[in-house]
């Protein structure tokens, strides 16, 4: 099955049903609408390495249903002390950076160009940020794109032990809280395993988005209590 080179004059996509395989295109660029027009269709992007931008389509994707997540007694713990203060959409930089440098994983596809491109995207009120802090010093995070009732999970980071889990655990229940039901955790991994995530083929997730992306979309910066939290 072929790849496409997405041309950067014109904002397109393959459909992804077509394809067998997780990678769907290579090219295009970062800006805003192709960026949202992308996650519209399940496609998301990544850089292996500086080059070309790869666009990704997962045959087997990794969603979390809001109803099936688990908190660890470690991480209910670590939210019991109260030295913990979580926000939303107070430091997008910072927890940009922070899953840039994060030990836990391998960012390096998080370049210059990608940094900018999720910045104005949050500009633009799509893209939010989960902040836990830790006496003034932001100590983890995630950060994700907003469309529909979806939230597309891109990141998260720790400098503390458990702190993107209690990030993670307070983005469940402000979603909840509103009434939806998935967080599209796009990779499976052991961590997001952890969580409740578990994954479905593509066409079927293609399927649920759809019926997903048919609600109004939540723009704007995110105004958060912590203290509302209902899991």
């Amino acid at each position: 099955m072929p790849v496409y080179q997405l041309p950067e004059d014109e904002i397109w996509f393959p459909n992804p049903k077509e394809f067998e395989g997780d990678i769907i295109g290579y090219g295009g660029d970062l800006e805003p609408n192709r960026l949202l027009s992308g996650y519209t269709r399940g496609i998301f992007p990544w850089y292996n390495d500086p080059g070309d931008i790869v666009w990704w389509s997962p045959e087997q994707r990794c969603i979390l249903f809001l109803d099936e997540f688990r908190l660890s007694h470690s991480v209910k713990n670590a939210m019991n002390k109260n030295i913990f203060r979580v926000t939303m959409d107070q430091d997008f930089a910072g927890v940009l950076e922070g899953c840039r440098s994060g030990k836990r994983q391998n960012a390096t596809w998080l370049l210059d160009e990608m940094v900018d491109a999720y910045l104005e995207l949050h500009n633009l009120g799509y893209a939010h940020s989960i902040e836990v802090w830790h006496e003034d010093k932001l100590v983890g995070g995630l950060y994700g794109v907003c469309l529909g009732c979806v939230f597309f999970g891109e990141s998260m980071f720790s400098s503390m032990s458990n702190t993107s889990k209690i990030a993670f655990a307070h983005l469940v229940g402000f979603l909840k809280k509103k009434g939806w039901k998935i967080i599209d955790c796009q990779v499976y991994n052991d961590h997001l395993a952890s969580l409740g995530a578990i994954t479905m083929p593509r066409d079927q997730f293609l399927k649920l988005l759809k019926d997903e992306l048919e609600e109004e979309t939540l723009v704007g910066k995110w105004d958060y209590d912590s203290n509302l939290l209902i899991l």
